[in-house]
């Protein structure tokens, strides 16, 4: 026999009958009496326990030890290497005047190296943070819509792009619509349309032209260290091609800066290995049936140093790409496939 069920079966009444008794959830001690029907109102959500967030930890400050210490370091450093200098000036005095006046030459013309070096350093980290500002600004702008901010960031652009011979004629038209009634998130699309196209064509050859010379170069290499050599010294070179098309000056520095961010994009964006879509275009193209294992691994390389192009194209472009598609990493790969089926 089949276990009966508690639940009732659907009935209509009405609110005013006498058999009608509300009574709450909890209230289960007195029995009713047969054919009485209970009604359970539903809590009020004012008074439903509300779970509170946990509280978010500020982060540690740094402790200024640290700093102090290597700033200690630094000054000793900087101490130590004055001192020696002038004992090495005053040793030549001693022996010579001519070398003496010819050594504190030498110690000017380093000063002064010194000085312009970190000038330059200056110039491309304050640089740097003028894209990586600008390119935030952009994206508040196209969400905000607000028209001030964006003719703000439009005169930014257009004087970081005054020394471009090939923008001269977008130059021109944005000048054209400074007066124009537009929207601020349209200003925005369309300085990227003017200022943007032309340079993210270039970038995208940069990118070709350097997962090609990779993919080629480590698939004949004879030893695993140029390889590594190579694809090193190429991704360093396209990165700091991509930060000068885009209106970088980055230095040594600069180009630690520009790499730190680069990787932390990759990651964030998952493009440290090769995706599954990339091997079933290899696999397509019938690279597995054709070519070579080392030739197989220069194309691996080659679509891993066009991520990374991608991924600089990211944090070196001034603007968000919004108005302009992103370029994928499909069709760089069809691009190397279509090169390497040439080839062989």
């Amino acid at each position: 026999m089949s276990e009966r069920s508690n639940h009732r079966r659907p009935e209509a009444f009405r609110l005013d009958d006498p058999r009608v008794t509300v009574r709450d959830a909890d209230d289960g001690g007195s029995r009713l009496a047969h054919g009485t029907i209970q009604i359970t109102p539903d809590p009020d959500p004012s008074l439903v326990p509300v779970a509170l967030e946990e509280a978010v930890l500020a982060p540690k400050r740094r402790s200024w030890w640290g700093t102090a210490f290597w700033g200690a370091v630094g000054g000793l450093v900087l101490l130590g290497t004055g001192l020696g200098v002038a004992h090495l000036i005053e040793d030549l005095f001693a022996r010579s005047e001519g070398l003496g006046w010819f050594g504190a030459l030498l110690a000017l013309v380093a000063l002064l190296a010194l000085v312009v070096i970190i000038g330059r350093e200056a110039f491309g980290l304050v640089r740097l943070a003028t894209i990586e500002k600008l390119h935030a600004r952009a994206a508040e702008v196209i969400v905000s819509d607000n028209r001030a901010d964006a003719d703000s960031i439009v005169r930014e652009l257009v004087k970081l792009a005054h020394q471009n011979p090939r923008l001269a004629k977008a130059r021109a038209t944005l000048r054209s619509h400074a007066d124009d009634i537009i929207d601020g998130a349209d200003m925005v699309r369309l300085a990227e349309r003017e200022l943007m196209a032309p340079l993210d064509a270039e970038a995208r050859r940069l990118v070709s032209v350097a997962a090609q010379r990779v993919s080629i170069v480590t698939a004949i290499s004879p030893r695993a260290l140029i390889d590594v050599a190579f694809v090193l010294a190429a991704a360093l070179r396209l990165v700091r091609q991509l930060a000068l098309l885009y209106g970088g000056r980055p230095g040594a520095l600069g180009m630690i800066r520009l790499m730190r961010h680069t990787i932390a994009h990759l990651a964030i964006t998952g493009g440290v290995a090769a995706s599954d879509s990339l091997i079933q275009q290899m696999l397509g193209h019938g690279v597995a049936a054709k070519l070579s294992h080392r030739l197989g691994e220069g194309i691996l390389n080659g679509l891993l140093t066009a991520r990374l192009g991608l991924a600089a194209i990211d944090v070196t472009r001034p603007l968000p790409f919004n108005a302009l598609p992103r370029p994928v990493l499909g069709d760089l790969a069809k691009d190397l496939l279509r090169k390497r089926d040439e080839e062989t």
